[in-house]
């Protein structure tokens, strides 16, 4: 039997450590990853062998991944754990102003910002500061009207939150709802418990039975359940307030149950966007960065009365057919001509079954309606609400159902 010589094999080796801190990372990235998925992972690395990179990563992407949405972040994670040190770098210097500048900087790609946090979670906070030593003085602390860092974030505006601030309120925003009543359509259905007569169906049972009339039919009214209509203004001085509320948007659109027969999105600054298709993406960052990138003019001018026309033209037929609630979120700064203005607005009243506008600049409490385009558009809203925190987005979440509620539109219209 020939000898061979020993294998150089490390002691201890560390591919389940691995595999086990990679696991982790997606966790954090937002997959549903527990124990027995990565034992599974564990297995299967062990059957599948170690040899081939392609048959590496299939065999964890069959044990991690278990819906479509979830690829692309995965694909992300796998790519800066396994593959790509220098991009993880690249993210620690975006991350650290200090040593901007080394790394050949480029765009990141949806998901791949949000692997990257994964991966570097916790290696990037503050240095504690070195403890003082231990003083015989008592410090006695009033907390009384303070509010917690929740309490203060749900009133904070968009425009003022930091990127931590503003990333905590889109996981806020993520989980709101914005409930809808059904209504009841002219169409019957049938039901014993009905209060109206259906003689149509009536007579045709008779006919069934040699002309004997046993029972009358009953029939109810159907339920249906409208469309949510948004127009979102996208001109730069919107762009903060737009960016989250497209977050809330979007989680509007994919909530199951919510009661909306279906979500349609459009932007508009000086041209009207359908972004309808990129909110039905699973998930956000790609969602919006597809949304982003069709919308071409992202913090630039308004023309409100232009996009509303070409709304009213090409998209009202399709989309506001069956008795939608509109959500148009703008500050109302146009310098168009105010009469072109106030006659799109109406038709849009005219062919929706409820005209919400959302307005950041309620936001001041001396806010007043000086401005000729919010002047032209007022009288057409049914609710006039403000729209630049997450208690004011909660508060439209308890009234859109509400056909009573007006919001500030009184109060500013005796102003007019």
């Amino acid at each position: 039997m020939p000898d061979y010589p020993p294998l150089s094999l490390p002691d201890d080796p560390k591919l389940v450590r691995n595999i086990t801190h990679f696991a982790r990372a997606l966790r954090k990235a937002g997959l549903p990853i527990g124990p027995g998925r990565v034992l599974d992972a564990v297995q299967a690395v062990a059957a599948a062998g170690f040899t081939s990179r392609e048959d590496f990563y299939w065999a964890l992407h069959a044990c991690f991944v278990t819906k479509p949405e979830q690829r692309l972040v995965f694909a992300q994670v796998f790519r800066l754990f396994w593959r790509d040190p220098r991009y993880l770098e690249q993210m620690m210097a975006a991350m650290l102003p200090a040593i901007r500048g080394v790394q050949e900087e480029r765009k990141a790609k949806p998901a791949e910002k949000r692997a990257a946090e994964a991966l570097l979670d916790g290696m990037l906070d503050p240095p504690e500061a070195p403890a003082e030593e231990p003083e015989d003085t008592e410090i006695d602390i009033d907390a009384s009207r303070t509010a917690s860092a929740e309490e203060r974030l749900k009133t904070l505006d968009f425009e003022q939150m930091s990127t931590a601030e503003a990333a905590a309120a889109k996981r806020i925003l993520a989980q709101l709802q914005l409930p809808v009543t059904p209504i009841q359509s002219r169409r019957l259905m049938a039901s014993p418990q009905g209060r109206r007569a259906d003689w149509r169906r009536t007579l045709r049972q008779a006919a069934r039975q040699g002309g004997d009339l046993q029972q009358i039919a009953r029939a109810k009214r159907r339920i249906r359940w409208p469309n949510l209509v948004v127009l979102c203004d996208i001109s730069g001085s919107m762009s903060q307030y737009s960016r989250i509320i497209l977050h809330f948007l979007h989680s509007a659109a994919n909530a199951k149950g919510a009661g909306w027969a279906r979500v349609h999105g459009f932007t508009f600054g000086t041209r009207l966007t359908n972004i309808t298709r990129h909110l039905h993406q699973r998930d956000a960052d790609a969602a919006l960065a597809a949304a982003g990138a069709e919308a071409q003019d992202w913090e630039g001018g308004t023309r409100i009365g232009d996009c509303l026309h070409a709304f009213n033209r090409d998209w009202s037929r399709r989309v506001m057919g069956q008795g939608a609630v509109v959500l148009l979120i703008t500050d109302g700064l146009d310098r168009g001509a105010p009469e072109a203005l106030a006659r799109e607005m109406q038709r849009l009243q005219l062919s929706s079954r409820r005209l919400i506008w959302l307005n950041p600049l309620l936001r001041w409490d001396g806010f007043a309606p000086k401005a000729q385009g919010i002047r032209a558009m007022l009288p057409y809203a049914d609710s006039f609400r403000a729209g630049h925190s997450i208690a004011s987005l909660k508060d439209l979440a308890q009234v859109i159902s509400s056909p009573a509620d007006a919001g500030e539109k009184a109060r500013l219209m005796a102003l007019l």
